[in-house]
């Protein structure tokens, strides 16, 4: 247990998605849980200006924080937040809506530090269909448009909430490796938001990886078990090959009730809908202070030590070194792509 722990302590973590209401509170519960980045999500339905409004929060926020937290735009910023002891996010958003009908803002936002964005969340949008709709329309012209400009910004395509037509349309049109960072397989868990074979071989042959997802709704709710979870993970690798795999919590820290109301239907609610209340998690992951738990747990499942080292924290970095590289060739913040050039 106690070399558990050291292994876990030395460990880059890095956590696909999160979406908690930060404050100092939340992010000293990472540190405790050894967590070193994240992707924080800074906007979902939220459009152009209430967006760059977000953003501008975030850096108020980091600079309050500057002792514990640092802003990353690259794997190399994570590399120098864990030597400094302090939390390394990466600024993502969880739909294209910060982007509007003007696919030249991909690059502004880019610019602004948004690394990360899911091409569409719980509704249809002029991007392509969601994993909720009940006919996927795929992605669309404007859809493929967005899709090479964040190739050329270096902006990382997150397929999480989007639909099976829409994502493998997208994972086929990018010139850059995607990601499914939040979401499980549905031979683990049958839902909307974990994926077939079909999207996650979509993915992971063109070199992009799959977050494994605690999130109660996609893991089988609170009676699921650790144990179960991580043999899930150990043959997602099996199927898809080592470096392909990843973790992503969904942790929503600090927030109340009315927040997932906002959450699973922004401006857009049926009279008739439900209220809305968030899940129970399983007793062994209620936050990121139980990311060791999850070390523990790959270890006995019959992970290697360097297997768990990808799994943790290692894979991620290959994929944003990949996605949106420190070094990059760079002209105002566009990565060059030479094959291809948007529609």
């Amino acid at each position: 247990m106690t070399h558990g722990r050291k292994f876990h302590h030395d460990a880059i973590i890095v956590d696909g998605l999160q979406i908690n209401n930060w404050s100092r509170a939340v992010l000293q519960e990472l540190i405790s849980g050894g967590v070193t980045a994240v992707n924080a999500t800074v906007s979902v339905w939220e459009g152009i200006e209430e967006s760059i409004r977000a953003i501008g929060e975030w850096n108020q926020f980091a600079d309050r924080n500057s002792d514990i937290v640092t802003l990353a735009r690259s794997s190399q910023d994570i590399r120098r937040a864990k030597t400094e002891g302090r939390v390394a996010v990466i600024l993502g958003t969880q739909n294209t809506s910060l982007y509007g009908d003007d696919y030249r803002l991909v690059r502004v936002f880019a610019q602004l530090g948004v690394k990360i964005v899911q091409l569409t969340y719980n509704n249809q949008n002029s991007v392509g269909g969601s994993c909720y709709e009940p006919t996927d329309s795929g992605l669309t012209r404007f859809g493929v448009n967005v899709v090479h400009e964040m190739n050329r910004a270096g902006v990382l395509i997150d397929l999480s909430h989007v639909g099976d037509r829409t994502s493998i349309d997208a994972a086929e049109a990018s010139a850059s490796p995607v990601a499914i960072t939040h979401s499980n397989p549905d031979w683990f868990v049958s839902s909307p938001r974990n994926k077939p074979d079909a999207v996650i071989e979509a993915v992971t042959s063109r070199g992009g990886v799959i977050g494994a997802c605690l999130y109660p709704n996609v893991v089988g709710g609170a009676h699921a078990q650790l144990s179960d979870f991580c043999q899930m993970v150990y043959r997602l690798a099996e199927q898809v090959g080592i470096g392909h795999v990843g973790l992503g919590s969904d942790c929503t820290r600090n927030w109340g009730d009315e927040f997932v109301e906002w959450l699973r239907s922004g401006r857009w609610r049926p009279p008739s809908q439900e209220t809305a209340t968030w899940p129970a998690w399983p007793h062994w992951f209620t936050g990121p202070e139980d990311f060791p738990r999850l070390t523990e747990g790959l270890l006995a499942v019959g992970f290697t030590e360097t297997e768990a080292l990808g799994v943790l924290g290692e894979n991620w970095l290959r994929l944003f070194d990949e996605v949106f590289p420190e070094g990059g060739s760079r002209d105002g913040g566009i990565v060059h792509d030479r094959t291809r050039e948007p529609a």
